[in-house]
């Protein structure tokens, strides 16, 4: 391996372990108690390393979630064009967690990673953070959604009101996850097939006759 592929290597295992610790930490003694110098010292690196790779506490708490997002976003994109847009959505997202836990077990173990979730939905910071982001995202996909379909995002409102149904129920999924009995990745993604599976009926305009 060459001298830039060694260089390479120790920075991403220098920011694996400022992840680590940032998310154990966050998640045994609180977002809020904890401290950048707390998670440097941990590392045995300095505050300077820590804003190298990370420009925040906030930037480290969500940088799974990160890489899930976008693992989300490029399974969408990929996703044949003669599929419809709630199902493109739907099929985008059971492909991503297929492979997602791999992709985070290189990263953080799994089980940090659950947690980690469990603590962003019970921070009252971080939780008004993910609501903007989760906002922002369903922006950008309502965005792919309509170029998929050929249409003006801003002319059309389908592209939009798709993707809020899509979000809504991985909000309600996501909230009834963290507070289930079955706190696996398996168990998030079989909820989640559920309750996607159920979003069409539940657009239908009579419920008593099924």
């Amino acid at each position: 391996m060459t001298v830039s592929g060694l260089r390479e290597r120790k920075k991403q295992r220098t920011r694996d372990a400022l992840l680590r610790v940032a998310l154990e930490l966050f998640t045994t003694q609180g977002y809020e108690q904890t401290t950048v110098d707390e998670i440097a010292d941990a590392v045995e690196v300095s505050q300077r390393t820590f804003f190298r790779y990370f420009s925040s506490k906030e930037e480290a708490a969500f940088a799974v979630q990160q890489m899930v997002e976008e693992r989300f976003v490029r399974a969408l994109a990929e996703r044949p064009a003669e599929e419809g847009p709630l199902d493109a959505l739907r099929n985008a997202v059971l492909a991503a967690w297929d492979t997602i836990g791999e992709a985070i077990m290189e990263v953080v173990p799994l089980e940090l990673y659950l947690r980690t979730f469990q603590m962003i939905e019970s921070t009252p910071a971080l939780l008004a953070v993910h609501l903007r982001r989760s906002s922002e995202m369903e922006e950008a996909i309502a965005r792919l959604i309509a170029e998929r379909e050929d249409l003006d995002v801003d002319e059309d409102p389908r592209p939009r009101i798709a993707v809020a149904a899509f979000s809504g129920v991985m909000k309600v999924t996501g909230q009834l996850w963290g507070r289930g009995a079955d706190p696996t990745l398996q168990g998030m993604r079989e909820m989640t097939e559920y309750y996607l599976d159920n979003l069409g009926p539940a657009l239908e305009p009579e419920w008593r006759s099924r």
